[in-house]
């Protein structure tokens, strides 16, 4: 295993803080490199458990960042101290991404969920430079690589869920004009401020995902509350194969 990363369930996922994260992003546009991005979150993982060819699409990501508690909690279960040192989630990574964005006057292309949301990001990031917007639910790759490249955005945000994003980055790495591919899923809605998080003591306790069932049960039962005791007892016999 790497010092700057650990592997769950076959998945190279990178040690990272909210500032190690955000040089990444500073380092990719200053050095004018191209690096792809995605994150690692219990249900995804749990997806690549079944499905080792996803496993693979993540792993061809120049990065994947932690995201949740449960990725922290399963890094400290099978690596000890040299797990993950902090929690990381988008929800709080993404306004520190915006404030970078506007103190350095870097531009944001958004692919992804529907016009609705993407209108408001405007709206609530006055400051923010937008290049462009795409919906993510009806599109031609053909006419959203066009658009991305005719605006030449420093960062492309792509929120098309996990693992239809990771494969168009993938797929279309090459042919996009930008530094730095994000994949973010329902992330969007951060930058939209549509996205409801729970009272800071849930998220301090790393439950913050039992607002997302009680809000949202059709979209999220499945996810959590049948996938969380399977994450937990897949990391389990991850632990003990290592034994």
């Amino acid at each position: 295993m790497n010092s700057d990363s650990i592997e769950i369930f076959g998945v190279k996922i990178n040690k990272l803080t909210n500032e190690r994260f955000l040089e990444l992003f500073c380092n990719a546009i200053t050095n004018k490199q191209k690096i792809t991005i995605a994150y690692a979150n219990a249900h995804t993982l749990n997806q690549c458990h079944r499905d080792k060819a996803l496993a693979q699409i993540l792993n061809s990501m120049d990065y994947i960042h932690p995201d949740g508690v449960g990725v922290l909690w399963a890094s400290r279960k099978l690596y000890g101290d040299s797990g993950l040192n902090v929690r990381i989630t988008g929800s709080d990574f993404y306004p520190l991404l915006i404030n970078e964005c506007i103190k350095n006057d870097w531009s944001i292309f958004f692919f992804g969920h529907r016009k609705a949301t993407l209108e408001k990001i405007s709206l609530k990031h006055p400051n923010l430079r937008i290049a462009g917007t795409a919906e993510g639910y009806d599109y031609n790759n053909e006419r959203v690589i066009e658009k991305i490249n005719e605006s030449r955005p420093d960062i492309l945000i792509i929120g098309l869920s996990f693992p239809l994003q990771e494969k168009w980055m993938c797929e279309f790495r090459e042919m996009i004009d930008c530094r730095v591919l994000l994949a973010v899923g329902d992330g969007i809605k951060v930058f939209s401020g549509e996205k409801k998080r729970g009272p800071a003591f849930l998220r301090k306790l790393g439950l913050e995902w039992l607002v997302r069932v009680i809000t949202n049960p059709a979209a999220n039962l499945q996810k959590y509350i049948a996938g969380n005791p399977q994450f937990v007892a897949r990391v389990l016999r991850q632990k003990k194969g290592q034994n």
